[in-house]
């Protein structure tokens, strides 16, 4: 039964040449999970059929069809099936720079802008999601740009809002960015949690604390996240998942392909080729 379950999977993650600060992924999953990871930019999200869940700090959000998943950057969350049957969505993923730039241009939001709900009902919203995906699959350039904008603005209009200001960090969060910077250095050799505390002047138990309060995460499971991040940019540079993966510290191509298809939802093979296909025939 889960090999059949599995034939029903299917995936596209892309980006569309005229929109070069957009990625886009279409999928139907069944038993596929994701794991707990973040992104550098925004998420926006439109189930078109059965039911998602949606794992984030403040609980477990349940996507259905005619709502959005609203998603700030570098928020931790996971994905899972809501029902035997899974789910099928759509699934914007706009930079920062997009978003803020939308916001400074058409609405009295400053700074750093953000989103207070994970989840609202808003099927004309959800539609739009769908009709950006279209319009970029059919080349339609101004079209997927005016929908994208159209679509941000609602958003922003309704449930935007200028994210707070970064305060003062204590110790236990200079001790967690510094451990942050310290493993994005060694991603390819990584120290132990006890020789990483020891480098930094403090122990293990209290940097795994002040780490999974910083970034949602246990320091292992954010370098897996962020290994999987500097290996999309190596494929989008047209490099080889097997020399991807050894750059970013994985033992070999298949510890790669199982935790890249985990988190971005497509094996790294198909995610190298969508790019290549986009870049030799956008229009």
């Amino acid at each position: 039964m889960a090999g059949a379950d599995r034939a029903k999977e299917w995936a596209r993650h892309w980006t569309y040449a005229e929109l070069p600060d957009l990625d886009l992924l279409r999928a139907r999953y069944v038993r596929h999970t994701f794991p707990r990871h973040s992104h550098e930019g925004y998420v926006f999200g439109a189930v078109t059929g059965g039911v998602e869940d949606v794992g984030l700090p403040g609980g477990m959000v349940h996507a259905i069809p005619g709502t959005v998943v609203m998603i700030n950057p570098e928020v931790p969350h996971t994905a899972r099936p809501g029902q035997p049957e899974g789910w099928a969505y759509d699934t914007l993923y706009p930079s920062a720079q997009v978003i803020n730039d939308i916001a400074a241009e058409v609405t009295p939001l400053r700074g750093t802008v953000g989103f207070a709900e994970n989840r609202v009902t808003d099927p004309y919203a959800a539609r739009l999601i769908t009709q950006v995906h279209r319009a970029a699959e059919e080349g339609n350039a101004l079209a997927a740009d005016t929908l994208l904008r159209v679509l941000v603005v609602r958003l922003l209009d309704r449930h935007g809002s200028s994210l707070p200001s970064v305060t003062p960090r204590a110790g236990g969060a200079r001790d967690a960015e510094r451990a942050r910077l310290a493993l994005e250095g060694r991603m390819d050799a990584p120290p132990t949690l006890e020789t990483l505390a020891a480098e930094l002047g403090t122990s293990p138990f209290a940097l795994l604390r002040a780490f999974k309060k910083e970034y949602g995460m246990p320091p292992h499971t954010w370098l897996t996240d962020a290994r999987v991040r500097r290996a999309r940019r190596l494929l989008d540079a047209g490099i080889a998942p097997a020399d991807a993966a050894v750059a970013v510290g994985f033992t070999d191509q298949p510890h790669l392909n199982r935790h890249f298809t985990r988190i971005v939802g497509v094996p790294p093979g198909a995610y190298r080729r969508e790019r290549a296909r986009t870049y030799k025939t956008g229009p």
